[in-house]
């Protein structure tokens, strides 16, 4: 009697436990598209909030792919007063709020997402850490619609990606980090030569189409 006790009150202490893991679930999921510079903010599946925004510069893009809020802090009047940090590996990256409220609209930050300050803040106080955060530019993702042509020492979502296909082809070992090291220079010439291409530290247009990454026109 004793034991079905203890079994009955075991079972009750889990379903407690996962029924408050349910009930603690965020609901929240921020969707930023750069090819519009509009950011959309989704609560249980349904946009709740549209805010318009700055991106990154050609040169300073801002980081295409999935990540989340890793951190919440008060930043000051330099970045309007609200920062949500993401886990991005290749830098600091974030949303924040702008002393340049001209610039939203447009690919003017050096990779951050920038907002007016009233959105920021209301944005702050909405979401919690561990909110996914997705950032997109079109279908041209994480390239961009001119990709660039990688050389070492380049940071971004787009050696993220290349560093992706080049460990799905068996030839990459290394950290999936964005940063194009000493590391990934082997993997790249393997690649490179197995496509019946001149083995160099670039990365450009025939690397890319050589992995399969897109076609160009």
């Amino acid at each position: 009697m004793t034991s079905e006790s203890n079994k009955k009150e075991e079972y009750i202490s889990w379903e407690e436990k996962i029924q408050s893991a349910f009930s603690q679930k965020n609901p929240y999921e921020i969707y930023i598209d750069l090819s519009e510079y509009r950011l959309y903010l989704f609560k249980d599946g349904e946009i709740i909030k549209k805010y318009p925004v700055a991106g990154g510069k050609e040169d300073t893009p801002s980081p295409f792919g999935v990540w989340k809020i890793v951190n919440k802090g008060d930043w000051g009047e330099g970045f309007g007063g609200y920062w949500m940090g993401l886990n991005v590996p290749w830098g600091k990256y974030g949303i924040h709020g702008t002393t340049r409220p001209g610039s939203i609209g447009h690919s003017a930050s050096h990779g951050c997402i920038r907002m007016f300050n009233q959105n920021a803040e209301e944005l702050w106080k909405i979401v919690p850490h561990g909110t996914p955060v997705i950032i997109t530019k079109g279908p041209y993702s994480p390239f961009g619609a001119t990709p660039r042509t990688i050389i070492p020492g380049d940071r971004g979502a787009d050696v993220m990606h290349v560093q992706l296909i080049l460990k799905k082809k068996g030839l990459y070992k290394g950290a999936i980090d964005g940063i194009y090291g000493d590391g990934m220079k082997a993997a790249v010439f393997a690649a490179q030569k197995q496509c019946g291409i001149e083995p160099h530290n670039e990365i450009d247009r025939q690397t890319l189409e050589g992995l399969g990454v897109f076609k160009f026109e």
